[in-house]
């Protein structure tokens, strides 16, 4: 449904992607992940047909985003990061003027958005600038929906709202992967990766691993421990001094480390911390996630000054 190759992408002397390859089959939920400034606002905006790449090649729907971009417009619906529709119209009044450009009708595709529309209709006459950031995600997902479009490309859509709408808008995406729609979904939260069918980790505009997230997390193949204490700045930066181990980051309440387990044990590094002055120590073995996964392959990159966007 949506491939590219080698797409590399500067703005001047910044690197915002690096010669990026993908494909996204049909019906499936492709997620991008990776921080601010890795690159995915610049990918999905190029297979929007909203800027172009520097070389490469890209296609959707079989159509080439250049060649073809008109087409693949009436094809595809774009979710951007930012909201983007008409804050001083009402919510009706935007998603009637959508279904318009397109030249369809709320009522001939409402089965497609009635899942989430039903949300925000009892608020359908307020303006949608006076909206919730949960309320306005809703009802820019219905726009992208009301054209009836093969792919979804959507850019961020959970950041700045609240834990239940991030939850909602997930449960949706999976209903509407159920009716075929191809869905491509950007996120810096490293959780949601587990919502997807395969996800591509990004940094630095590269592609570190394509996979699925299960087959991602069972790929680590190092010791890993969750250490935590009283003065946790101050245990972050000792772990890092300790012999025997490999990485040390924070990671929610605790410290994920990875150790060479032939250098140390449980009882040892406790040992070790007891005698630099920490208290209340824990060290229990924990599972790998995605996210532990991608700090150990980003540590394993090379840090390139100028890909940074």
């Amino acid at each position: 449904m949506v491939c590219f190759e080698n797409l590399k992408k500067s703005y001047g002397h910044t690197a915002a992607l690096c010669g990026v390859d993908g494909s996204v089959s049909k019906g499936e939920l492709f997620g991008i992940i990776g921080p601010d400034g890795a690159g995915k606002t610049t990918l999905l905006r190029i297979l929007a047909t909203l800027i172009m790449s520097d070389s490469g090649v890209a296609t959707v729907d079989g159509l080439d985003v250049v060649r073809d971009c008109k087409r693949i417009r009436t094809r595809i619906g774009y979710m951007p990061g930012r909201f983007s529709l008409y804050h001083d119209l009402t919510v009706e009044e935007n998603l009637t003027f959508f279904a318009s450009v397109f030249g369809t009708s709320i009522r001939e595709n409402y089965h497609l958005i009635a899942d989430i529309y039903r949300h925000i209709e009892p608020f359908r006459n307020r303006r949608a600038g006076q909206l919730s950031g949960g309320m306005k995600q809703k009802l820019a997902l219905s726009c992208a929906l009301i054209h009836k479009p093969s792919a979804l490309l959507l850019d961020e859509p959970t950041t700045g709202v609240d834990p239940v709408s991030r939850r909602e808008l997930w449960e949706m995406l999976r209903r509407l992967k159920e009716q075929g729609i191809t869905i491509l979904v950007s996120t810096p939260y490293m959780d949601e990766a587990t919502r997807c069918d395969r996800i591509a980790l990004i940094r630095n505009g590269q592609f570190l691993k394509t996979d699925t997230p299960a087959h991602i997390a069972g790929q680590f193949g190092k010791t890993l421990w969750a250490v935590s204490g009283e003065r946790m700045a101050t245990l972050l930066a000792d772990l890092r001094r300790c012999r025997g181990v490999l990485t040390c980051f924070a990671f929610g309440s605790t410290h994920h480390i990875t150790v060479d387990a032939g250098l140390l044990t449980v009882e040892s590094l406790r040992q070790q911390l007891i005698g630099q002055g920490h208290t209340h120590i824990e060290i229990q073995p924990v599972t790998a996630t995605v996210e532990d996964c991608f700090m150990e392959l980003a540590a394993g990159k090379t840090e390139n000054p100028e890909s940074r966007i």
